[in-house]
């Protein structure tokens, strides 16, 4: 049912709304105001004076009028009946973007924003063909729609020459199709939540385990999409190591993709559909490895004296294989920070150093084996255990940390997120030189900043870093990220990280693409994109340079 947080005088939502506010990240009810201590804290480190300054409501959103004619309207409801297709602000503004900083930035300005210029809910794959037949027709725009957690711009309603853009909210493709106990494998429709696939193969003794820190909200159609990576990874793999089929809906077309475990039929057509952000085809179900739900958890945190003592042996416990479902370090400005605000962490006061994480899951003879070994390599390489208590803090907050951002920002910081990977042997080049970038682009553009890194997904031959940047507000703060973000990304390419590990491509990263895979690689994503998308409909601006 349409949520009052979207609705007033005159602007009343008809269709079911996004499963996270329009303005915020996630639930508010899951909101985390400031406390003193924490304002005390920017203030003393960043310069920051809190000044919560009223943000609009819904009501007073100016929304970029709705360009869709009326006829075109009416064919959509045609397709897909009149119940499922809206033009109205109520509708189109919940969809006009993603959750990165920028996009929670435009949400409380005043001034004009993009919206798509209606909404469509289909409910099978022959109303998504019909959908796109009649937008290549006329020259509509479609930008596929599942929780709405992009942070790259991934949802950004781009017009650009067509006539008006359509978001395509694949909410209704909830099921689960399939599942395969002997094989372990379940085929699930591309609208469903991380939590409604969870909680419809736990009913059946299964888990897929894929837990981003989107899980609540993100959907299993996105997740193939953007190429996801969730928390667990070091036990389950990324999203696209459990991808064993899926179908794409095209304008040219469907694709029905993997036909075993594995194949030597030419190049893995799946690889292109995975990670392509909508682009090139509609996903509408995938096909997903699950096994059975853990029967028991262990949980250890450790402390490490600095952060290339603990990234040396995060890479010992990978490389011997131990087998850790979460393995993650922060860095000892990501630590710092935390205990900072919490005084610290899990019950257990760390003075200095560097917080790690372990996790292990499995059968009881499995879990306690793994954490045996992991323990023995841990403490081998110069970690100090803080027992189960932090590790068990971190689960219990792991999917919260982005409300803190909401209340940074509506104070004046800034505050926003950006990710690498990169071999081993150059993450301390990497991470310092990153680091260096955005803390120079920030002092360039008169703000103090505070760069916090962490080790979240780990590989034989190398690792992620996934960074957190505080900062002053100062002038525009849409034009101050910018400014950084840039710095950053040609910092990524020039240290030989690549510019995005698990947060997709978007607008956002889409300048960097050239270098990523050369041009010749450019290329060829756009005869691809030729083949099954001639109009060039599919979410436009994304991804492809």
């Amino acid at each position: 049912m349409p949520s009052e947080a979207h609705t007033g005088p005159g602007r009343t939502a008809t269709l079911p709304l996004p499963p996270m506010t329009w303005n915020a990240w996630g639930d508010p009810a899951l909101a985390k105001p400031l406390t003193d201590d924490i304002r005390a804290l920017l203030e003393q480190l960043l310069g920051v004076t809190p000044q919560d300054a009223p943000a609009p409501t819904a009501d007073e959103v100016l929304l970029r009028p709705s360009a869709l004619p009326a006829a075109d309207l009416a064919a959509l409801a045609g397709i897909v009946g009149a119940q499922h297709v809206s033009a109205g602000d109520a509708d189109r503004l919940p969809r006009a973007g993603g959750k990165s900083t920028p996009d929670l930035l435009r949400r409380r300005s005043r001034q004009e924003q993009d919206a798509p210029d209606a909404v469509v809910l289909p409910g099978t794959e022959e109303e998504i063909a019909a959908v796109l037949a009649l937008c290549s027709e006329r020259r509509i725009a479609v930008v596929p729609f599942g929780g709405g957690t992009s942070v790259v711009g991934g949802l950004d309603p781009v017009r650009g020459d067509f006539t008006a853009v359509l978001s395509l909210d694949l909410r209704r493709l909830d099921a689960l199709l399939h599942l395969d106990e002997v094989s372990g494998e379940a085929t699930l429709g591309a609208g469903l939540t991380g939590p409604q696939a969870e909680e419809l193969l736990a009913a059946r003794g299964f888990e897929l385990g894929h837990y981003p820190q989107s899980f609540r909200f993100a959907t299993i159609g996105g997740f193939a999409a953007t190429r996801s990576s969730g928390q667990d990874s070091a036990g389950h793999g990324r999203f696209d190591d459990m991808v064993r089929g899926l179908r794409v809906v095209t304008p040219a077309g469907v694709l029905d993709l993997g036909r075993g475990p594995a194949s030597a039929a030419g190049p893995d057509l799946r690889q292109l559909f995975i990670g392509s952000e909508g682009t090139l085809g509609v996903i509408t179900a995938v096909r997903l490895r699950v096994h059975p739900t853990p029967a028991v958890r262990r949980y250890e945190a450790w402390s490490f004296p600095d952060f290339a003592t603990g990234a040396a042996a995060l890479r010992a416990v990978e490389q011997q294989g131990t087998g850790p479902t979460v393995l993650r370090l922060s860095d000892e400005t990501e630590t710092g920070v935390n205990l900072a605000m919490t005084a610290k962490i899990g019950g257990h006061q760390v003075a200095s150093g560097c917080l790690a994480v372990t996790v292990f899951e499995g059968t009881a003879e499995q879990t306690e084996a793994r954490h045996r070994l992991t323990r023995e390599v841990m403490l081998a390489a110069g970690g100090t255990s803080l027992g189960e208590e932090p590790a068990r803090a971190w689960e219990h907050g792991r999917f919260d940390a982005p409300y803190l951002r909401d209340s940074l920002l509506d104070c004046g910081a800034l505050c926003e997120t950006l990710e690498t990977a990169t071999g081993w042997s150059n993450l301390e080049r990497l991470k310092g030189e990153v680091t260096a970038a955005l803390q120079s682009a920030l002092q360039a553009g008169g703000s103090t900043s505070l760069v916090m890194c962490h080790i979240s997904h780990v590989y034989p031959t190398g690792a992620s870093l996934y960074f957190t940047v505080l900062g002053a507000q100062k002038g525009d703060p849409i034009d101050q990220w910018a400014a950084a973000k840039a710095a950053a990304g040609d910092a990524i390419m020039a240290a030989g990280g690549t510019i995005t590990h698990h947060h997709a491509v978007g607008t956002d990263h889409r300048p960097w693409m050239p270098q990523e895979i050369g041009d010749l690689g450019a290329a060829v994503l756009r005869a691809v994109k030729t083949a099954v998308d001639p109009a060039g409909i599919l979410n436009p601006g994304k991804l492809i340079p």
